[in-house]
């Protein structure tokens, strides 16, 4: 099953014995990014922290720490399960016969429960409390200052919400948020983002745009707000589509939005266009200090949430962090989605140390000369996976996930003159090693074996690479125990 809500999630975990609450007072400032970074890297439990100094409220940390975690958050065994079941609902064969027509209307049956419903406002928890005009206290939320050299105090876990002013269509984005006083926050959308075109939009308008932001939301929406979904398809959708069941949700009080009814705090707004504050620097994922830019500032005009409510974060900076899971699932889940774009992939690596999107480790089934480089610029050109930096070609017959046997690949089957594409493209915002924002260089290696199509023209064709005889393989298997190793 999946979790209703993040409070529910806490107690399974804790049932498990992988919650650890800390009771001791813990200051924002530095020390709970110091104590969470230390935790995450070595795979610890799930934290609680019931004492954050000048807030009011418990702060819940690492909640997705590991791939066991995440996956029981979903209801999942493991991202396969979901990944499964896309690549059936993309299978684009007519049914024959009765059982086909019988699994075709099972799957669209199994979609009816997967829209969001709204509830009612009194059976919201989220609205149990509201808070307005001078009520509202940003202060009150626990907001971490992580690195030494971070600009303020950053919200990093909170689910905002925008809809197109044109089409109306929402997006769920992931965001960090740095609070500059009471009332108003930062909102660091980058350039490729979707609510950063709706602002765009309202801003050509004459508006201002209506914005809500959730924490501590059901582990399904959370998860869906960190997928890179293409901006047509709703995230609310997806979460449903994962979780199995339907996401309950509730109309904002000030603002025309819907927010997950069984969240723990959502904040509520109106951006003014041209509303801009200098943001940043912040310790970012990248491992890095991303500098200090103007964004978009939003006032807080209401504050709604439960009655004992407790706010969610995350701590990011040099891999492994929390991030890592979050990735990897993402990696796994949209694999059939990739699959349809450039079916030529037979499997893909995201590695974490790359940021998942600066380094793609892909294996094909090749079939004709440069076939590779085909799918390299197949890459380039598919959604979010145009940012990627670097891609790394191997045959089917290599594990991508095995990073050993790809540098082995990538190290030993390149010729870098007739071997490595160099292009320019677009890049992550918050990449630094691109000259200037926004564009740079990428790379291809081709690292499957070459044909004489290719230029290979060496005597006796590419080499076959060495393996073991299989029957003495087979017989010293047998007698392992015999040899007293």
């Amino acid at each position: 099953m999946a979790y209703d809500d993040l409070r529910s999630f806490l107690r399974a975990l804790e049932r498990e014995g992988d919650l650890k609450r800390i009771k001791a007072e813990v200051d924002p400032h530095l020390e709970i990014g110091e104590i969470v970074d230390r935790v995450q890297k070595a795979k610890g439990p799930a934290l609680l922290f019931e004492n954050v100094k000048g807030a009011s409220m418990p702060l819940a940390m690492n909640i997705f720490g590991t791939e066991r975690r995440l996956a029981k958050a979903l209801g999942l065994k493991s991202p396969d399960d979901i990944a499964d079941k896309i690549a059936g609902l993309l299978k684009p064969e007519l049914p024959h016969g009765f059982t086909g027509v019988r699994d075709a209307f099972g799957k669209l049956a199994s979609m009816t429960h997967v829209p969001p419903r709204k509830v009612k406002p009194g059976e919201a928890p989220v609205q149990e409390v509201v808070l307005t005009g001078e009520d509202v206290d940003l202060d009150q939320l626990p907001a971490l200052f992580t690195w030494p050299k971070d600009g303020g105090s950053f919200f990093n876990l909170g689910l905002t919400h925008t809809k197109d002013p044109d089409t109306g269509v929402r997006n769920l984005g992931l965001y960090r948020l740095q609070r500059h006083d009471k009332r108003t926050i930062g909102m660091h959308w980058q350039i490729h983002k979707d609510s950063r075109n709706h602002a765009a939009v309202a801003a050509k308008r004459g508006e201002k745009l209506p914005v809500a932001i959730a924490f501590g939301c059901p582990p399904v929406v959370t998860y869906a707000a960190t997928a890179p979904l293409p901006g047509d398809i709703d995230e609310y959708l997806f979460a449903g589509f994962v979780a199995g069941e339907r996401v309950r949700m509730v109309d904002c009080k000030t603002v025309p939005l819907q927010v997950p009814a069984d969240a723990e705090v959502v904040l509520e707004g109106w951006l003014e266009p041209d509303q801009l504050l200098p943001e940043g620097p912040f310790g970012d994922h990248t491992g890095f200090y991303t500098p200090q830019e103007l964004f978009p500032a939003l006032t807080i005009d209401c504050v709604t949430m439960r009655r004992r409510p407790l706010l969610q974060s995350i701590v990011v900076g040099r891999p492994p962090t929390e991030d890592g899971p979050l990735g990897k699932f993402t990696e796994r889940f949209f694999l059939p989605l990739l699959k349809v774009i450039v079916p030529d992939i037979v499997d893909y690596d995201l590695p974490e140390a790359g940021g998942f999107h600066n380094c793609v480790i892909v294996s094909i089934d090749k079939k004709y000369p440069k076939h590779a480089q085909k799918v390299m610029h197949a890459i380039w050109g598919a959604h979010m996976m145009s940012l990627t930096k670097l891609i790394i070609v191997v045959d089917a017959d290599c594990d991508v996930h095995d990073y050993q046997e790809v540098a082995w690949r990538a190290l030993g089957n390149v010729d870098y003159s007739r071997d490595l594409s160099v292009v320019e493209g677009p890049v992550d915002h918050l990449d630094h090693a691109s000259y200037q924002k926004f564009w740079g260089g990428k790379a291809g290696i081709d690292a499957t074996r070459k044909l004489p199509e290719e230029g290979y023209t060496r005597d006796g064709g590419w080499p076959e690479m060495i393996t073991s005889d299989p029957a003495t393989a087979a017989l010293v298997t047998k007698r392992w125990k015999e040899y007293g190793l």
